[in-house]
C-alpha cells in the first residue's frame, strides 16, 4: 500500500473522529439542560479527572498517554464552553507559567482573568467572579512561595486541585541574534535558575530583574538590543524568536500550583489533604504534632513553616499528607492533632497529580 493510500485512510480516521466530537457535544448540550432543570453545578472536575484517568487506563498505544490528556484537556474545555465558559483566575499577566498552568489544566476556551496579585486572585474567586483561581505554591528549585500561604490563613475558599509543570526558560529576542543582546530581563527566580548558563554563555551581558517572566518579553519586544528570559508561549504572545532553549540549570525544574474554589472535592481513592496550624511552645510540640500522623500511618509529603503574622516567635505549620479528609485514619489523626494544637484549619482535599517529565 503506497502513501496515498495512507493518507486517505487517515482522511476517513479524521472524518469519524470529528463526527463523533459533534455527537458527544450534542449529548453534553443536554446534559447541560437537565443541570439547569436540577439547579446542578455545571463544571464537574471530578468527572473531568474520571474521563481522563479512564481512558489513560485503557489507552493500549501508541498514542501516549500525556497525549489522551492533553487531547481530552481540550475536548473537555470545548465541550464544557457549549454550556458556560469556566472563568479561571491566575497570577498574571498573560504568558506567565501560571497561564500555562491553567491552560494546562482547562484547555484553550476557559474565559481566563489575569490579575495583578495572589490576594487578587482569591479575591475574584470570593466574591465569584471566577469559578477557579490557580496560585503558583513552589518550585523544585527555588522553593515555597510563601506569600500564597500567608493568604490561606484567612481565606475561607478551598484548595480544589494541583498542577504540577515542568518550566523550560528560553532565552527570547526580537531577531533572535545572540550577538545583538546586551541586557537581558527576566523575574528574579528565572535568573537565578538559569544562573550558570548565563554566565557560561552570556558573561558580560547585563541582568535587569522585572515583576514577571511576561513583563520581560513585552519589554524584549521594544527593544532590539534586549532578551528575555521567558516561556515559549511568551513568544508567540510578543512575536519573540528563540535565541536558545532550555537554559534553566536544573534539568527537572518543576513548579506546583494550587486550584482554589468554593465546594470541596469528593473522595477519588487518589487523595492528598493540606492543612495549616499552630503549636504550643513547649518542649516536644512537633513531635506531638505528627505523631498522630505516625500513628494512624499516613505519609508525610511536605511540612513547611511560617512566622505567624498575629504573636512574635509563633509559628505556622503547612503540612501536606497522603489521604482524604473523610478517610478514616485521616480524621483520627486531624483529631489527635487538634487535641495538640493551638489552631488547625484543613485546606481542602484534593485529587493527587503525578509528576511527569517531558520526553
Amino acid at each position: 500500500m503506497g502513501i496515498d493510500e495512507f493518507r486517505q485512510q487517515i482522511d476517513a480516521i479524521d472524518s469519524q473522529i470529528l463526527e463523533l466530537l459533534n455527537r458527544r457535544a450534542e449529548i453534553v448540550v443536554r446534559v447541560g439542560e437537565e443541570k439547569a432543570k436540577g439547579d446542578i453545578a455545571y463544571h464537574s472536575p471530578q468527572r473531568e479527572e474520571e474521563i481522563i484517568d479512564r481512558l489513560t487506563r485503557e489507552n493500549r498505544g501508541p498514542f501516549p498517554d500525556r497525549a489522551v490528556t492533553g487531547v481530552y484537556r481540550e475536548i473537555l474545555s470545548a465541550c464544557l464552553s457549549l454550556e458556560q465558559a469556566l472563568k479561571v483566575g491566575y497570577l498574571g499577566p498573560q504568558a506567565t507559567f501560571t497561564h500555562m498552568a491553567c491552560m494546562k489544566r482547562y484547555g484553550q476556551l476557559a474565559e481566563y482573568i489575569p490579575l495583578r496579585g495572589i490576594g487578587e486572585v482569591f479575591n475574584e474567586v470570593e466574591k465569584g467572579k471566577a469559578d477557579y483561581g490557580v496560585v503558583p505554591v513552589e518550585n523544585s528549585t527555588e522553593g515555597v512561595v510563601s506569600h500564597t500561604l500567608d493568604v490561606f490563613v484567612d481565606s475561607d475558599l478551598k484548595i480544589c486541585g494541583e498542577i504540577l509543570m515542568e518550566v523550560s526558560h528560553h532565552l527570547l529576542s526580537k531577531d533572535g541574534e545572540k550577538g545583538r543582546i546586551v541586557k537581558i530581563y527576566s523575574h528574579p527566580h528565572a535568573i537565578a535558575q538559569s544562573r550558570k548558563w548565563l554566565e557560561a554563555n552570556m558573561p558580560k551581558v547585563a541582568l535587569f530583574e522585572v515583576a514577571s517572566t511576561a513583563v520581560a518579553a513585552e519589554l524584549a519586544s521594544q527593544d532590539e538590543t534586549a532578551g528575555a528570559i521567558a516561556s515559549e508561549l511568551a513568544s508567540r504572545f510578543y512575536d519573540l524568536k528563540v535565541v536558545a532553549s532550555r537554559i534553566e540549570d536544573s534539568p527537572y525544574n518543576f513548579t506546583r500550583f494550587l486550584i482554589i474554589g468554593q465546594v470541596p472535592c469528593p473522595i477519588t481513592g487518589n487523595d492528598k489533604t493540606s492543612i495549616l496550624f499552630t503549636i504550643r511552645d513547649r518542649v516536644g510540640a512537633l513531635y506531638r504534632m505528627l505523631e498522630p500522623f505516625a500513628r494512624n500511618q499516613i505519609n508525610l509529603t511536605k511540612i513547611e513553616s511560617r512566622p505567624s503574622r498575629y504573636r512574635v516567635w509563633e509559628y505556622i505549620f503547612y503540612v501536606d499528607f497522603e489521604g482524604h479528609d473523610e478517610d478514616t485514619r485521616v480524621k483520627a489523626a486531624l483529631e489527635g492533632l487538634r487535641e495538640e494544637c493551638l489552631f488547625l484549619k484543613v485546606l481542602g482535599s484534593y485529587p493527587k497529580e503525578p509528576l511527569r517529565a517531558k520526553s
